[in-house]
């Protein structure tokens, strides 16, 4: 026997390894949360007691105001006919406003649908459907005066395009840029708008209510800006929608030393106590509205940047709050 001769060891067939281009790769960013306008709850039984407890309540003031109309036609006729009228016209009213909010409802749902399937697609590159896609955008933005030419343009250009994600980027600079500078607008508006009352209304209350109904029309405006009009229903689950998504991502958390890097803090350090007050409320509701934004703003943001509260705030407080003080 030879010393010399190597030794070998015969190993038992497995299962050939994958080629490293075939490994899924794995990504320590996790992915932002995503918001739904809908709740996956049902009422359950206190939101059915609320539900029944409203309807016997609305039941039993139409029977009232039934027999008050009654009573008035046994008094005198014409006044009767008057307190009909009046009773109709409010009840064509309602049913109106209940018809719109539904109307409003089913867009909201259809805008959540577009934008999984554009999630969806982002991953799939299905060109067909992105196509699809492109013309479902259209019939909403189509409309619009100033939009109308380009999404024309949109429509032909995903026609000679087979790239999903150059149609999607194509329509998002040409297109959802346009509605984001319109969003950032209310947004300053808005921040500008608080600032200025939390700084000269000395009442904390007053302008506390002054800054909750000036988020609330922001809230509104934008929502109108990326998906239509909208109503009291569809503005109180925007409501809902924005600040689940606030509590998701920690966007109130404002502190002093942000403050600083965008006013400076030798100025934080000269400014009175309603002006310093003025401009967290700012900052606060400039943070509301960039997560609006989130939540209505059909495509992600790719080919844009996202809206940065220093330069928000910048171009709102302009002439406002000077950053050489006296």
């Amino acid at each position: 026997m030879d010393d010399k001769k190597p030794f070998t060891i015969e190993l038992e067939e497995t299962t050939p390894m994958p080629h490293p281009a075939e490994v899924e790769q794995i990504s320590d960013v996790s992915p932002p949360a995503k918001i739904s306008m809908s709740s996956g709850r049902g009422l359950g039984l206190f939101g059915w007691a609320a539900s029944l407890g409203v309807s016997l309540l609305f039941a039993y003031l139409a029977i009232g105001f039934w027999d008050f109309v009654l009573a008035q036609f046994a008094r005198n006729i014409i006044l009767g006919w008057v307190l009909g009228g009046l009773a109709a016209t409010f009840v064509a009213i309602i049913f109106a406003v209940i018809i719109r909010e539904f109307f409003v409802i089913a867009q909201m749902r259809n805008m959540e649908r577009l934008r999984a399937r554009i999630d969806a697609v982002l991953s799939t590159h299905d060109v067909a459907e992105t196509r699809r896609i492109i013309f479902d955008l259209n019939r909403i933005y189509g409309r619009r005066s100033h939009l109308t030419s380009i999404c024309r343009d949109q429509v032909q250009a995903a026609k000679d395009s087979v790239d999903p994600n150059a149609m999607l980027s194509r329509y998002e600079t040409d297109v959802v840029a346009a509605l984001d500078k319109e969003a950032q607008k209310e947004i300053e508006r808005a921040a500008r708008q608080v600032a200025t009352v939390t700084a000269m209304v000395p009442i904390p209350w007053i302008d506390m209510l002054a800054a909750f109904g000036t988020n609330l029309r922001m809230i509104r405006r934008i929502g109108e800006i990326y998906g239509g009009r909208s109503g009291p229903i569809g503005s109180w689950r925007l409501l809902r929608s924005v600040s689940a998504h606030l509590v998701a991502t920690g966007a109130l958390a404002v502190g002093d030393d942000w403050l600083g890097s965008v006013f400076g803090g030798s100025l934080l350090s000269r400014l009175s106590r309603r002006f310093g007050e003025g401009m967290v409320n700012a900052a606060l509701a400039a943070r509301v509205g960039r997560a609006t934004i989130d939540v209505c703003r059909p495509l992600p943001f790719n080919m844009q940047e996202r809206p940065k509260i220093s330069i928000v705030l910048g171009r709102a407080l302009t002439g406002i709050f000077d950053k050489t003080p006296d």
